[in-house]
């Protein structure tokens, strides 16, 4: 039997394995996906009906190559009626969004895309409708970065305009922290695709613990999903060592919380699709760090699904094809995942990670890193991840016992990377 005869929708890259196999497993559940992709489909083939591979990036200018994806996209209809399309992608949500305006499909719209991925326009946005985010500046070299923080008072935050992941985002406690900052925070940003080159955000520090929401809009209502409860690490760097998701999260329910973040996305001009905001909990309220126009990574959306029965891929599905979204938890219970890092710049000779079972709670246990690959840290790199655990309980205080006894049961054989660059150079 033909799974597609009804019609397909579209995934727009299907991300690394590690962290995104089970959004495409649950979204191919609810309808046929085809996907496109830069590589040829290979543990994807058991969720897809059908696949496209296509050059995605310009390579004159490293950038998503809008035209290529979206004459992809328009050959998949002249065989497939395309019901919808969708990317959980950070760097393909504009070329997805011209896809479905192109294709008259339910989209984010182009203009909102834009928005959230440029995060000095999600900050221009929110200003002028005068809703609580830190008071900021864009600055094209580190003299300009030093006037700014001076006027906005210091500690400060640098962050590069359009990456995610917490990638280049660094604090400066004072003036003679601030060069540095600049720099970790410009290098970053010629990371990412060149239309966000030059210049870096620099922000008011704000204080208070950080949450995540991930949410559905659809047709212009914005529904929050779940809520995560973030720790960082590697000061002073915002490195996301750990995510907690409580389904019973009473902050959820927070009537100024959901306020802020619907006209958010409204102002930015979110119209359908699933997103991922980030929030400061601050003394004078819920203040606004930015809205991605895509699910959370670090596996939020899968915590989200253990702690709440919410299946976000399927979400993604529905926000897509414009059907009656099926938002009502089936269980209240936490889910957390912890990451761990290596004590400094390092090759990995082994790791030792625990079985499912061995652990109370445990649901699973990974190492990321291969042997003989090399992890380093910020400022030389982000997100030096070496293997992570994700354990669910009852309540919070519980969960994150668990996660600590589980990451306590890891074992990182390695050696340090300047010996092992001087063995090899030797």
């Amino acid at each position: 039997m033909d799974r597609s005869a009804d019609g397909v929708v579209l995934l727009i890259g299907s991300g690394q394995q590690l962290y995104r196999q089970y959004l495409v497993e649950d979204a191919s559940q609810r309808t046929p996906l085809w996907l496109i992709d830069a590589g040829v489909a290979t543990w994807q083939r058991p969720f897809v009906v059908g696949s496209s591979t296509v050059d995605m990036l310009d390579s004159a200018r490293s950038v998503p190559d809008e035209k290529a994806l979206f004459e992809a996209a328009a050959e998949v209809s002249r065989t497939h009626r395309v019901l919808g399309v969708f990317t959980y992608d950070e760097a393909l949500v504009i070329a997805t969004a011209h896809i479905a305006e192109r294709l008259g499909l339910a989209g984010c719209t182009v203009e909102g895309a834009d928005r959230c991925r440029n995060k000095h326009r999600t900050r221009q946005a929110l200003t002028e409708a005068g809703l609580p985010q830190p008071t900021f500046a864009l600055a094209a070299t580190a003299a300009e970065a030093a006037r700014a923080a001076e006027t906005i008072g210091y500690p400060v935050v640098l962050k590069p305009r359009g990456m995610g992941a917490s990638i280049g985002v660094v604090r400066a406690g004072d003036a003679a922290e601030l060069e540095a900052a600049f720099a970790v925070a410009e290098h970053a940003s010629f990371i990412g695709p060149p239309s966000f080159e030059g210049g870096v955000l620099v922000e008011e520090f704000m204080v208070g613990p950080e949450i995540s929401v991930d949410g559905a809009v659809a047709a212009g209502t914005y529904s929050p999903l779940f809520l995560a409860r973030k720790e960082l690490g590697l000061e002073p760097y915002f490195e996301e060592v750990s995510h907690v998701v409580d389904g019973a999260d009473q902050r959820l329910d927070d009537p100024e919380l959901r306020h802020v973040l619907a006209e958010a996305h409204r102002v930015l001009g979110v119209q359908d699709g699933i997103t991922h905001a980030e929030v400061r909990l601050t003394s004078k309220g819920p203040v606004v760090i930015e809205v991605n126009a895509r699910l959370g990574g670090d596996l939020i959306p899968y915590l989200g699904k253990l702690a709440t029965g919410i299946d976000p891929g399927q979400v993604a599905v529905d926000v897509a094809t414009r059907t009656p979204l099926r938002l009502e938890p089936l269980r209240q219970i936490c889910a957390g995942i912890r990451f761990l890092y290596p004590p400094r710049d390092c090759r990995v000779l082994d790791i030792s990670v625990p079985e499912v079972g061995d652990v109370p709670g445990l649901v699973a246990a990974r190492a990321m890193v291969a042997p003989g690959r090399s992890v380093r840290l910020p400022p030389r790199a982000h997100i030096g991840r070496y293997a992570y655990v994700i354990c669910t309980a009852d309540q919070p205080v519980a969960c994150a016992a668990r996660l600590e006894n589980a990451a306590a049961r890891i074992t990182l054989n390695h050696e340090p990377l300047e010996l092992a660059l001087a063995d090899e150079r030797a």
